[in-house]
């Protein structure tokens, strides 16, 4: 009964903060470095290059993880407030970082990749998502404009059309070995209408400002790492990961 309360209590306190965080981030991204777009020209960010650059190394270590699709945990389980969006079996990740934490059972399987993420300036979150087919994530908005994110195309089946990303009144084309960078606080949503499994590499990277405002955004940053929210979130992470290096292992040495 405890532990119902609280997770009530620190719901109600997620759908009070999440209009406030969206409200300062509206206030703040027309100051942002990068100006404050729907979608952003990857010359802005020198490193979207590094990620086309070694797509294919990174989509092959990665093929080894597929393998094992149906055990990868689906995003609500792991983040409990994404049950709004997915009710399904349908949306499988697979974290190498969350909020500047690194699920390091899952590093060590992608070393090639984590080197690669690594040598991104304020990268917080970078996660496989991978949509089973003739999956839908219905419109949504992301938390706070203090990150932008990216997406690496890595498995993108079907023709132009049958993978693609919408935001506001812009479609985006995934391509494989391509980047796409954006605003996730835009409204946007998702298709895979494909009898295939889509395969994207998700980044998020701190919005740069100049001072004082950089110095704000990064407290902002650091509350919402530090929140219940999150440390609930990766801690089920740990559970679900710790559980699957173990069963891996023990398949590996029957």
């Amino acid at each position: 009964m405890k532990n119902l309360i609280f997770k009530t209590r620190e719901l109600i306190k997620f759908k009070l903060f999440r209009p406030l965080l969206l409200k300062i981030g509206d206030m703040m991204g027309k100051y942002s470095t990068v100006g404050d777009h729907l979608v952003f020209d990857n010359q802005q960010f020198k490193w979207t290059e590094l990620l086309e650059n070694n797509w294919k190394s990174i989509r092959k270590e990665f093929e080894e993880v597929l393998a094992f699709h149906q055990l990868l945990p689906n995003l609500q389980d792991i983040q409990q407030e994404q049950k709004v969006l997915n009710h399904d079996n349908k949306w499988k990740t697979f974290f190498l970082y969350g909020f500047g934490i690194k699920a390091i059972l899952n590093c060590q399987t992608c070393p090639v990749t984590v080197n690669i993420l690594e040598q991104i300036p304020g990268m917080k979150t970078a996660f496989f998502s991978i949509l089973s087919p003739h999956k839908h994530i219905p419109a949504h908005k992301g938390l706070f404009k203090g990150f932008i994110r990216s997406h690496l195309g890595l498995i993108i089946p079907g023709q132009a059309n049958d993978c693609v990303m919408r935001i506001e009144n812009e479609q985006i084309n995934w391509k494989e070995g391509k980047v796409v960078v954006f605003d996730d606080t835009f409204e946007h949503e998702v298709w895979n209408n494909t009898d295939e499994t889509r395969v994207i590499l998700l980044i998020d990277v701190i919005r740069p400002f100049k001072f004082p405002l950089s110095f704000i955004n990064n407290a902002i940053v650091y509350l919402i790492g530090t929140s219940s929210f999150v440390k609930e979130s990766m801690k089920k992470h740990k559970l679900w990961e710790t559980r699957f290096h173990s069963s891996l292992k023990n398949k590996l040495h029957v």
